[in-house]
């Protein structure tokens, strides 16, 4: 039996804000109150740069219906970072640990943050200082190894998913003045999210139209024609792609000069959806637009997913219980269940099978003519929206006159 350690807990919030990152972080504070082996509970401020500088928070002095009310409040309530330690970081981290107490820490995070959490667990043991480091996985991506699915993906999955159905109703009633959609999503290498949009997707005329993901080279003459294909067939065409996508040579979608890379070297593209924009109008002289949601696609609380909410709890709440049960230098996972019925339950991995891994689309997920998902995505994924996306009537009852449809000229078509 693992030897009981007494002391005080460290938590952060690190990367990307989620709908559901507060959840995990009210799940540890409530949690750790529960256990006498824990006696404060400091919240770094900004992730591991504001602690480093000293930055903390008292969460356990908070008022408890504050902690609660986390679990409805979008973004990082901490502050986060995208913060790459430096050589002597790790050893600065474990002396702060060592100022205050702390034997438990816990960081909510991606793969990065994995990296982060593992380098502090190794300082702590050359150190010979008891430290139980425990990674939170979070990342709205889902590109996470070993675990089934990441709190934050369920989230923006029906964010997307919706707003995807919705464009779809919005281009068809403007197919005589903008046909053509692309809608731009994130999910840096990984095509989780663009997959993700066509699960409000029932039938032929219902957005998306075509999905493009990270994981298959977009081939321009190729997307030129499908995309000519769906238009002849529907008269207007919703696409979906990733802000990453990149063409046959491996080179970016995105304009020259438009890229910004972040501490970890993981470089922000802008413009893929203008570009292929230009093409389809250039191309194909049709009209076509773009939306793009930016940040609010994986933070907007309205979307929240009450499944991603409740894991989101669990895994913070379980990263306490296996802290204190002795479990260190590990990252907590969810694994589903088999059966009919969605179920899951949490494990644990090692922090160093996560850090700076990436798990892609598996190619089942992606339909043989790479534009689409398949229905073993669909399966995996429909679970983790919580309750069935919307549904939305068509008018039917024509009324014949004998008239003609109206022609579109070629600038109109612009």
């Amino acid at each position: 039996m693992a030897e009981l350690l007494t002391g005080n807990a460290l938590v952060g919030q690190s990367g990307g804000c989620t709908a559901v990152i507060n959840c995990s972080l009210a799940g540890v504070v409530q949690e750790a109150a529960r256990h006498a082996a824990i006696g404060r509970v400091f919240g770094m401020a900004y992730g591991i740069q504001g602690a480093l500088a000293g930055r903390l928070l008292d969460l356990g002095g908070e008022d408890p219906t504050i902690i609660q009310a986390l679990c409805g409040t979008p973004a990082a309530a901490l502050g986060t970072c995208r913060y790459r330690l430096q050589p002597d970081d790790p050893a600065r981290a474990v002396a702060l640990c060592q100022r205050h107490d702390v034997r438990y820490f816990f960081y909510i995070g991606g793969n990065d943050s994995a990296d982060t959490s593992h380098r502090i667990a190794l300082a702590a043991e050359a150190a010979g200082y008891p430290l139980r480091v425990i990674g939170i996985p979070k990342t709205i991506d889902n590109d996470l190894p070993i675990t089934d699915h990441c709190p934050g993906y369920g989230s923006i999955a029906r964010f997307v998913a919706e707003a995807t159905l919705d464009a779809g109703r919005d281009t068809e009633a403007n197919r005589y003045v903008d046909p053509i959609k692309i809608m731009e999503v994130m999910g840096r290498n990984a095509g989780w999210v663009a997959a993700a949009c066509a699960l409000g997707k029932r039938s032929d005329e219902d957005a998306p139209h075509l999905v493009y993901f990270p994981e298959r080279p977009l081939s321009v003459p190729r997307f030129l024609d499908d995309v000519k294909a769906a238009y002849d067939r529907l008269g207007f065409a919703v696409i979906v792609i990733t802000e990453t996508m990149r063409d046959e040579r491996g080179q970016p979608l995105a304009e020259e000069g438009a890229t910004v890379a972040d501490a970890f070297g993981h470089s922000r593209l802008v413009g893929a959806a203008n570009r292929l924009v230009n093409l389809i109008q250039d191309r194909l002289g049709l009209r076509a637009r773009y939306d793009k949601p930016g940040t609010i696609q994986r933070s907007l609380m309205a979307a929240a997913s009450p499944v991603d909410l409740e894991e989101a709890y669990l895994v913070g709440q379980m990263a306490v219980r296996y802290a204190v049960a002795g479990e260190h230098d590990q990252m907590v996972t969810l694994v589903r269940e088999p059966g009919p019925a969605y179920r899951c339950r949490t494990d644990l991995a090692p922090l160093a099978a996560i850090a700076n891994q990436e798990k892609k689309l598996p190619a089942d997920f992606i339909n043989d003519a790479g534009n689409g998902v398949t229905d073993a995505f669909r399966a995996y994924a429909l679970p983790l929206l919580g309750p069935p996306l919307p549904t939305y009537p068509r008018l039917t009852r024509a009324v014949e006159d004998g008239g003609h449809e109206p022609q579109i000229s070629a600038d109109e078509r612009r």
